[in-house]
C-alpha cells in the first residue's frame, strides 16, 4: 500500500514548497513588470496578466495535483490505521477525500481562468477551493481527534483544530467582502470608485 512506502512524506513538503514558489515567482514577475503594487496584492492579481499569468496557472495546477496526491496519501493512511482501530467509518474517510478533491478542482479552475478574463468562473473556482478546503481541514481535524491517542497526540489535534477554526473565521469575511465588490480591472487611478 502506498502509505506504507517509505518516502511519501516528501509529497506534502513538495506541495508546500511548490505552492509557495508559485505565489512568490508570480508575485515577483508581476511586480517587476509593473502589473501590481508591491504592497500586499491579491494572490489572483499576481496571476492575471502575461507573462505571470502563464507561470501562475501552470504552477497552481501542479499544486492542485500535488494537493490531490497528498489527500489521497492521507486517505490511504487513515484506511490502513482504521483496519486495526476502527476509529472512523470508511464512508466518512471517502467523503472527506471527495471534499478535498473538490477543493483541488477549484484550485485548478482558479489557475486556468484568470481573474479578469472570466471573473465569474474564477470566483466560483475560488469559492469551491476555499470552501472545500475549510470543510476538508475541519473533517481531518475531527478524524484526528477520533484517532487519539493511538495514531495522534492531542497536541497535533489541537493544532489542526486551531487551523480549522482560523480558516472558518477567515472564510466568512472573504465571502462577505467578495460579494460586495466586482473586479473589472487591477489598475486604479486616484478618484475612481
Amino acid at each position: 500500500m502506498l502509505c506504507c512506502m517509505p518516502g511519501v512524506a516528501f509529497v506534502p513538503a513538495l506541495l508546500v514548497s511548490w505552492s509557495s514558489a508559485a505565489f512568490i515567482i508570480s508575485y515577483v514577475i508581476a511586480v517587476l513588470a509593473g502589473h501590481v503594487e508591491p504592497l500586499v496584492p491579491y494572490i489572483s492579481d499576481t496571476g492575471t496578466k502575461p507573462p505571470e499569468s502563464g507561470v501562475f496557472g501552470f504552477m497552481i495546477n501542479i499544486s492542485a495535483l500535488l494537493a490531490a496526491i497528498t489527500m489521497y496519501i492521507r486517505y490511504l493512511l487513515i484506511e490502513k490505521q482504521n483496519e486495526s482501530s476502527h476509529f472512523v467509518r470508511s464512508s466518512c474517510n471517502v467523503f472527506t477525500l471527495c471534499i478535498g478533491f473538490m477543493g483541488c478542482t477549484g484550485m485548478g479552475i482558479v489557475a486556468t481562468f484568470q481573474e479578469l478574463a472570466v471573473p465569474s468562473v474564477h470566483d466560483i473556482g475560488a469559492l469551491v477551493a476555499f470552501g472545500s478546503g475549510v470543510v476538508y481541514i475541519t473533517l481531518q481535524s475531527i478524524i484526528s481527534y477520533k484517532s487519539c491517542p493511538r495514531w495522534n497526540t492531542y497536541f497535533v489535534c489541537h493544532i489542526r483544530m486551531a487551523i480549522s477554526v482560523i480558516s472558518c473565521i477567515a472564510f466568512i469575511p472573504m465571502i462577505v467582502f467578495a460579494s460586495k465588490i466586482s473586479m473589472t480591472k487591477i489598475d486604479w487611478t486616484p478618484g475612481e470608485k
